[in-house]
């Protein structure tokens, strides 16, 4: 194992070596938060795929696979189809906004009246969304060293909040290029083709399972329809993915960048399905699902190369894991706490830089809560639930109401927040947190008083749908930085 503990020691301390490069380079709040809004196709690419694909994705997506056979590519290739649907409808008009959250664009959209509340739902989404990942360090580390829960927790964590907090989206993105090339090398181009080998080949696989692991609809109907419906849909409108489509450089990157990573992720689901079914042949009896990802990698891969895949597993939880963390900050300082001051910073070169120190702040008190968060809470999966319940149920639809009906208003978009953020927490409360029902219902809840009440009030101030028009044409925002001009970050 020393080969494949230097292998991991090598990884981490390179991303730690990132964080010290980013901080370098992030001297103002759009190179600290959106990368100074200029990462070309390439980088564009390996960055958004890194953000969806985490340890859900990696070691919950072998797990599926190992349970339910090939369909078990579903969540996974949910996750990729919402992101191919956001690059390729959205992700245009949302680059053109120049914004740094999603509750920035409700304002413009509303007229200012809708981003409190609406920040506070995205910041619980995103909190249970940065601490759902960082529970994860506490399986991989536990596969590597033997480690203790909480020591596993909190030395990943550190990591994360480290070069996070140092150079902010310069040094998450430069990192999750990193991870997305580990992660390609140590899952698809490694663990995927032996563990087909090690199974005996699909002729094996077919000879030794059931029929049913090899429909494709064998996980169940309902069970794709909210997939769909929380991972899909939930792709559109996270602050965690907007906050990557702020970094294109254009709309031509943020739309055909975002395409190319939603193809890679539904690769990436058929890649999970078949590992999983495999190990389901290889070790037909594991006392959970969730185990099989670990299990084929202590015992079937060579040395070295079972240390690249666990750093690949490595990667999936840290690229989620600092994209949540720079959206909960940028959210509560951003979103929230500058409303409760009552000001916002605007202006020269020295409130540029107060505005760095107080998002990296934010960013270190954020990580450290996570990481106490993580700590306390066992339970992944009803986290997970939740938090895409809120997203999904509260802000889905004012959000793509006001991308697409000129007629909703900032009434709506608030009833439609507080209505179906409500209905799904006390549907929840009832049905039970894994439950189907209270997504459904919150969604339909929030639709319908989103619709309502936007017809029932005074429609949107002219001047404000025509500033509003403006941004979506690219005209207004933040000035284009004299440097951008002469650099940019290739593709």
């Amino acid at each position: 194992m020393a080969v494949d503990y230097a292998v991991i020691v090598v990884y981490l301390a390179g991303m730690l070596a990132m964080g010290w490069w980013g901080m370098r380079r992030a001297k103002s709040k759009s190179e600290f938060l959106v990368a100074g809004r200029r990462l070309g196709p390439w980088m564009y690419s390996g960055t958004m795929a890194a953000i969806v694909l985490g340890g859900a994705s990696t070691i919950g997506g072998v797990g599926l696979g190992y349970q339910y056979g090939l369909s078990g590519a579903w969540m996974v290739f949910t996750i990729g189809l919402g992101l191919l649907a956001l690059s390729v409808f959205f992700s245009a008009r949302i680059a053109r906004l120049k914004v740094y959250t999603v509750s920035e664009m409700l304002d413009l959209r509303y007229g200012g009246r809708a981003g409190l509340i609406s920040g506070i739902v995205m910041w619980a989404y995103t909190l249970m969304l940065a601490v759902t990942s960082t529970i994860a360090y506490a399986t991989i580390f536990d596969v590597l060293f033997d480690m203790n829960r909480t020591v596993a927790i909190i030395l990943g964590g550190t990591i994360v909040v480290a070069y996070s907090t140092l150079g902010g989206m310069w040094s998450i993105t430069l990192t999750d290029m990193v991870q997305f090339v580990v992660k390609t090398i140590g899952v698809l181009l490694l663990l995927l083709p032996i563990a087909v080998i090690k199974a005996g080949g699909f002729s094996e696989m077919r000879a030794k399972l059931p029929t049913e692991y090899f429909d494709p609809l064998g996980i169940g109907g309902e069970t794709i329809f909210t997939y769909v419906l929380i991972y899909t849909f939930g792709m559109l409108i996270g602050q965690d993915i907007w906050q990557r489509v702020f970094t294109a450089r254009s709309d031509r990157v943020a739309r055909l960048g975002g395409t190319v990573a939603g193809t890679y992720c539904l690769v990436y689901a058929v890649a999970g399905a078949v590992i999983g079914t495999a190990a389901k042949v290889m070790y037909p009896k594991l006392p959970t699902a969730d185990a099989a990802f670990a299990t084929i990698v202590k015992d079937e891969l060579p040395v070295g190369v079972r240390g690249l895949v666990l750093a690949a597993a490595l990667a999936a939880v840290m690229s989620t894991s600092s994209g949540a963390l720079i959206a909960c900050a940028t959210v509560a300082n951003n979103d929230i706490w500058s409303r409760i001051k009552g000001a916002v910073t605007r202006g020269g070169d020295g409130a540029e830089h107060d505005e760095v120190k107080g998002n990296r702040a934010f960013i270190l008190i954020m990580g450290i809560a996570v990481i106490l968060i993580a700590i306390a809470l066992n339970n992944v999966v009803e986290a997970l639930t939740v938090a895409y319940n809120l997203l999904v149920g509260g802000l889905l639809v004012p959000i793509l109401g006001g991308l697409l009906w000129r007629r909703g208003t900032a009434a709506g978009a608030l009833a439609a927040v507080a209505v179906g953020g409500l209905a799904v927490i006390g549907l929840m409360a009832g049905y039970g947190i894994l439950a189907n029902e209270p997504v459904y219902y919150g969604l339909l809840a929030s639709l319908a008083v989103y619709v309502i009440v936007s017809l029932a009030t005074k429609p949107t101030d002219a001047a404000v749908l025509l500033a509003w028009r403006e941004r979506l044409a690219g005209r207004g925002g933040e000035p284009e930085p004299a440097e951008r001009v002469e650099e940019t970050v290739a593709g």
